[in-house]
């Protein structure tokens, strides 16, 4: 890539997005940065002559389509797609209804489908480019009270990992994001945090107690937002950036967990698993 390339970026209002527009912009590269709402965009990012801000609803398609068409249309190009909006539908599984459940589903994993559907023709006749999709370590291992999130970010990860066989023969490059515990808007009500609509008395105290924790967690996280935006410049201008990159010394401590997990498992019933062909096989 270019030293100046061109940077689409979703959910560029508030938390972790606010952070990579404000470095891409710092290290002299294009912004298209994305919100529901652009002028939100304009009061935190301020005005910019390499900035464009969008108004965009990562749910809708045709948004997705116009979007892309705007930066097109302003700079002639999408180097980098950062595919960071998401929210966070919290709760234990019985207690998520399946409303908030499709909800979760439609913003965390199809909404950066619709994005990636609408930039990917503009890469592929590039024949450049390179998609990075903001997970979390809650795609790598399930976390209790993370029913929905989880479920989401393990269907993203599982579609990153097949895009890339898809789009590598164009020349463009993907990598997944797995951050851990960042100080960022995630957990904060309302914006980003929605708690479950149903109650179950099962769950009742559970659910509470869970909740006043992850309030008190709130600002507290150790990870520096700002840090992590400037890994990703970084990792955006290797010649074979990462297919996976864990974000925080937390999240390599779960992909060591769950990468233990997983040969104790293959381990456990091995003769059994490997019992299972035809005899003529």
């Amino acid at each position: 890539m270019s030293e100046n390339t061109v940077w689409f970026i979703t959910g560029a209002a508030r938390g972790m997005g606010v952070d990579i527009a404000r470095a891409a912009l710092h290290a002299g590269h294009s912004v298209v940065a994305t919100a529901r709402d652009a002028a939100k965009v304009t009061e935190v990012l301020g005005e910019h002559p390499n900035l464009l801000a969008v108004s965009l609803d990562i749910t809708d398609p045709g948004a997705a389509k116009a979007a892309t068409e705007a930066a097109l249309a302003r700079f002639g190009r999408i180097d980098v797609l950062v595919n960071n909006a998401g929210n966070f539908y919290a709760g234990y599984f019985e207690v998520i209804s399946p409303e908030q459940f499709r909800k979760q589903m439609d913003t965390n994993f199809f909404g950066p489908l619709n994005v990636t559907r609408a930039i990917l023709p503009v890469m592929r006749a590039q024949r450049t480019g390179h998609i990075m999709t903001i997970s979390s370590t809650a795609g790598l291992a399930g976390v209790d009270f993370c029913s929905a999130y989880s479920a989401s970010k393990f269907a993203l990860e599982g579609w990153m990992e097949t895009l890339h066989l898809d789009v590598e023969p164009y020349g463009i490059k993907t990598t997944v994001v797995e951050p851990g515990f960042f100080r960022t808007e995630l957990l904060v009500e309302g914006a980003s945090t929605i708690w479950p609509e149903l109650s179950i008395e099962d769950y009742d105290q559970r659910t509470q107690d869970t909740i006043t924790a992850w309030r008190s967690m709130n600002g507290q996280q150790g990870g520096d937002p700002a840090k992590l935006a400037a890994a990703l410049l970084t990792l955006s201008a290797v010649a074979e950036p990462p297919l996976r990159f864990l974000a925080g010394a937390d999240a390599v401590e779960t992909a060591e967990r769950k990468a233990a997990d997983l040969i104790e498992q293959a381990n456990a019933h091995r003769e059994l698993s490997s019992s299972l062909q035809h005899d003529d096989a």
